[in-house]
């Protein structure tokens, strides 16, 4: 799993070269890509982005379930530190 977009810098007389770019740490990356990996590099930036969809798909539906959930009045109660301890026996 690979982020970022497979792009093509320029031509030669082996075909196309290639560099991936992406972010990290907020700041744009660029990274070439040999002519012998772009075919799995680009499965594996295809994998991130179906990974990333899955993401948004499950926090879309936690976030519509809390919605519903607060809506109707019946928010999950918060559990407190007190909740935790354990009653210490009398003998």
């Amino acid at each position: 799993m690979e982020p970022g977009k497979l792009c093509v810098i320029g031509q030669g007389k082996g075909g196309p070269y290639y560099n991936l770019q992406c972010r990290e740490n907020g700041k744009p990356v660029s990274r070439y890509v040999p002519q012998k990996q772009v075919e799995v590099v680009a499965e594996h930036t295809e994998n991130y982005r179906t990974f990333q969809t899955l993401v948004d798909r499950y926090a879309q539906g936690v976030i519509a379930r809390t919605r519903e959930e607060r809506q109707a009045g019946q928010k999950k109660r918060r559990r407190t530190s007190s909740d935790f301890k354990t009653k210490k026996s009398s003998s």
